[in-house]
């Protein structure tokens, strides 16, 4: 395998996360990994770095139309206004006259969908947004979303990882021809330490967090974005696009989830899990 644009927005399947990085770490990691190859950067406003994620981007020297770059708002600013003031304020902080990718980063449980989207589709036909999806949304709020939104649902990013069980959601995606892009595909790096997908790293030469990232890569319209603070790990995980596993191989990985795989399920934002 190598790297492939994903879905009628092009996503490349391999990404950088920018989750939870300290400060100035984003702008130098998302510069490095830019020169390593990555065209796929991911943010969002409530990771606090999207200006440092900007000042990366412009120092790299990598053309902006080569670059596909997400963010996300909170449901705080759901409400129509407040959506594109939040917007606007994305734009300014990344210092960009677009957004490739604005996802609505959790399900709201006060503002409906339907007030949000018709802002998203009017960003969208104004050029500052180029496509729009959603994030940690569930099979009826996607279904929701989808009969709302002029646009196409570019992606649903959610929580994947061979430990979590995601076997209602994904053949769903996957029958819509919705891709999953895939946060913590590493589990917070439960993975290293994982038996089976050390053997298999063995087999292949490489390490188990390639093995993970591989593993989301195999599954259909699956894109993976790896975080790492770390330019010396870089390398790696775009390696990850090379590996070719077995049907073999992702049996056994997909054998190894769990119900209660689960890391990421704040309070207040979470919704009713399929």
């Amino acid at each position: 395998m190598t790297i492939r644009n994903i879905g009628p927005a092009g996503i490349p399947n391999l990404g950088l996360g920018t989750f939870r990085m300290e400060p100035g770490k984003a702008r130098d990691i998302v510069a490095a990994a830019l020169s390593e190859g990555y065209r796929h950067i991911d943010t969002a406003q409530a990771y606090g770095n999207e200006a440092e994620v900007g000042k990366g981007i412009h120092s790299s020297g990598v053309p902006r139309d080569q670059i596909f770059l997400t963010t996300k708002i909170l449901p705080r600013d759901f409400a129509a206004a407040d959506f594109r003031t939040a917007t606007e304020a994305s734009l300014t902080a990344l210092g960009l006259d677009h957004i490739d990718l604005m996802l609505l980063h959790w399900p709201s449980k006060e503002v409906p969908l339907s007030e949000t989207l018709p802002v998203l589709d009017a960003l969208i036909d104004e050029g500052k947004v180029r496509f729009g999806g959603v994030s940690n949304f569930t099979i009826a709020q996607v279904e929701e979303a989808r009969s709302i939104l002029r646009a196409p649902i570019a992606a649903n990013q959610v929580e994947l990882h061979p430990f979590i069980d995601q076997s209602k959601l994904l053949p769903y995606l996957e029958a819509q021809g919705i891709p999953v892009e895939a946060y913590a595909p590493l589990a917070q790096g439960g993975v290293m330490t994982e038996p089976v997908l050390q053997q298999i790293a063995e087999a292949h030469g490489t390490t188990p967090a390639a093995i993970a990232v591989a593993w989301v890569l195999h599954k259909p319209n699956g894109i993976a974005i790896p975080k790492t603070a770390k330019a010396e790990r870089l390398a790696g995980n775009l390696a990850a696009a090379e590996v070719t596993l077995t049907a073999e191989e992702i049996d056994r990985i997909d054998g190894l989830s769990r119900r209660d795989g689960r890391i990421v399920s704040p309070d207040g934002l979470a919704p009713e899990w399929d």
